[in-house]
């Protein structure tokens, strides 16, 4: 049996945390499996554990992390922030998402240029493999970091259909409206407050919309403090709008058990990233039986296929009007996209993505 070393240290972190959790339980039973990470977040697992709290992006990563890597025949980091000095590994395997930092430096602080720009070419030039989760990811590395197409493989992202599914618990959808103080009719956001999401566009293009349809608010998943860099200016666009203040709500941390629900009681989901390697909201939503309306950028055509809607998310007015158009749109006109994006969303599991994980580590070793 192989042996497999894993970076484990991100296990609960936003986008790559889930990655983790569902590719976990299957690497364990395909592999001698070593983690490294909180004990805590790892005991769980059929597999030996290292334990360390050294943080990512520090200089004790650089220093300290690459020594606590043992013997083995393949270790692998599920971010681009590779150990730079050498580890005890036969070869070296990297997951990059994406490369926004890249094609997106002008966002970033000049040590934040320096540290990605470093990281990602070391990760390319020392791993023997690089792993991206789509088309348009692998094409940006090629693009921005002169990797060998033949370097890398494209292992979409799966959904977790257990978990994301349409629901007809009636009391367990009102008890979730309640909890989180849900309107009856919204339009919901769910994803990170950064800037590449793009969130003060779906608030302007929001504020254009909210008077010729009086019955509906934007539900925003996530803290409404903490707006960083040019997301500073979403707080301050709503605040200045008194029509805005009682129809943007945030609901700051949800539970994951109430995200399916929320997603079912949504009339509407919109994503309007500049910037994505994968983008799972749009699927989980589909999953979910959500109409979805999102942006042309990026990953989402390849993810979300013909079954969607599409915006430019740079032009407010294309925003505005895609509202338009899905809004009114009555309960018959919808179940036709409805199915057609839980169809969609059951081609991504990540059954299929674990087994092509495990197929290329055993092809690599």
């Amino acid at each position: 049996m192989n042996r497999l070393c894993l970076d484990a240290r991100m296990l609960h972190a936003s986008g790559i945390g889930t990655y983790l959790q569902n590719l976990l339980p299957a690497l364990a039973s395909a592999f001698k499996l070593t983690l490294l990470g909180h004990p805590e977040e790892l005991s769980g697992y059929p597999a030996t554990v290292i334990p360390t709290d050294i943080p990512i992006y520090s200089i004790p990563e650089i220093i300290r992390f690459p020594s606590l890597v043992p013997r083995c025949d393949i270790f692998w980091s599920p971010h681009y922030n590779i150990p730079l000095l050498p580890v005890k590994a036969k070869k070296r395997l990297v997951t990059i998402h994406d490369v926004y930092h890249l094609a997106y430096l002008d966002t970033l602080s000049m040590k934040q240029r320096i540290y990605a720009k470093v990281m990602m070419q070391t990760a390319i030039k020392k791993s023997q493999h690089i792993i991206t989760v789509s088309q348009f990811s692998k094409k940006e590395i090629i693009k921005y970091c002169g990797a060998l197409p033949d370097k890398i493989s494209v292992i979409h992202n799966g959904v977790d259909h257990q978990h994301f599914k349409k629901l007809e618990d009636k009391r367990l959808l009102q008890t979730v409206r309640e909890k989180y103080q849900l309107p009856k009719q919204f339009i919901l956001f769910v994803g990170n407050v950064k800037p590449h999401k793009n969130l003060i566009n779906l608030v302007k293009a929001f504020a254009k919309v909210k008077e010729k349809i009086p019955d509906i608010s934007l539900v925003i998943v996530g803290k409404k403090d903490g707006f960083i860099t040019s997301e500073s200016d979403v707080l301050p666009f709503i605040n200045q709008d008194q029509g805005l203040t009682g129809r943007i709500i945030f609901t700051g941390f949800v539970d994951d058990q109430d995200l399916p629900v929320i997603y079912n009681l949504a009339r509407l989901f919109v994503f309007p990233s500049l910037y994505e390697g994968f983008g799972l909201p749009p699927l989980e939503a589909m999953a979910c039986g959500c109409p979805v309306l999102v942006s042309d950028r990026a990953s989402m055509p390849e993810v979300c296929g013909e079954y969607v809607n599409y915006f430019s998310p740079t032009d407010i007015e294309s925003i505005a009007g895609g509202l338009l158009e899905k809004l009114p749109q009555p309960e018959a006109e919808k179940q036709p996209e409805i199915q057609n994006g839980l169809a969609r969303a059951q081609t991504f599991t990540w059954q299929q993505s674990t087994q092509a994980h495990i197929d290329l580590i055993r092809q690599l070793a």
